[in-house]
């Protein structure tokens, strides 16, 4: 895709995105193990496919997905990388994903990729954040996500470390019962599985008190 032209196209014919023919592909990555995040990775491959497939403009690539892998950096999602050199050699000219936080935690990641990406004719939508590459504007809002989405991780990981120091402090640290648990509840409080409704959190997950908490 020329990113030029479309770009040019979209902008002196007012139309949008979904309604050019591209062949269209997704991301999505899950960070750990835990089998609700599975079922979300799942949720986001099923909303995906379909969301793609629905369009009668777009062909459909089939999608890139990490399981068990941070986001922080791109050195360890072998799927991410195989999707960038993909991109390079022209197999599709959309990436749909979640959010940037699912494409990079890292700033510098998020632009380098996404610029790259454009480079070699392809754009990527962000749908939660509402950030399609193909807008002139994108970098600036990308920037700001992405810096954001980084500073959610860095403290994400504070409070895990810290609830372990005190748990370790008061004598009451059971892996099982109390850090999987935390870790499951921070997760519930920032990634629940997609699409989700307002009774997922209180079905997914309790709060943890006293070192120990609840799953169900």
């Amino acid at each position: 895709m020329d990113i030029y032209s479309t770009r040019e196209r979209i902008r002196k014919e007012n139309i949008n995105f979904m309604n050019l023919p591209l062949r269209v592909t997704f991301y999505a990555r899950v960070s750990t193990d835990f089998n609700v995040q599975l079922n979300s990775l799942d949720n986001q491959i099923t909303y995906y496919t379909d969301f793609i497939r629905k369009n009668p403009n777009w062909e459909y690539v089939d999608g890139y997905v990490d399981e068990g892998i941070s986001g922080v950096s791109t050195a360890k999602r072998e799927r991410f990388n195989e999707m960038i050199e993909d991109a390079k050699a022209g197999m599709f000219d959309l990436i749909v994903t979640k959010e940037v936080s699912r494409f990079a935690r890292n700033t510098l990641d998020s632009i380098r990729f996404t610029r790259e990406l454009l480079s070699s004719g392809v754009a990527v939508y962000f749908q939660n954040d509402n950030i399609n590459t193909l807008d002139e504007d994108s970098e600036l809002r990308l920037t700001i996500m992405s810096s954001m989405a980084q500073d959610e991780s860095r403290k994400i990981s504070t409070r895990v470390r810290f609830g372990h120091q005190q748990a370790i402090k008061k004598g009451t640290v059971d892996f099982h019962n109390s850090i999987v648990c935390n870790l499951r509840y921070i997760y519930c409080s920032y990634y629940l599985p997609f699409p989700y409704n307002s009774n997922d959190r209180q079905l997914l997950c309790t709060r943890p008190s006293s070192g120990y908490g609840s799953w169900h």
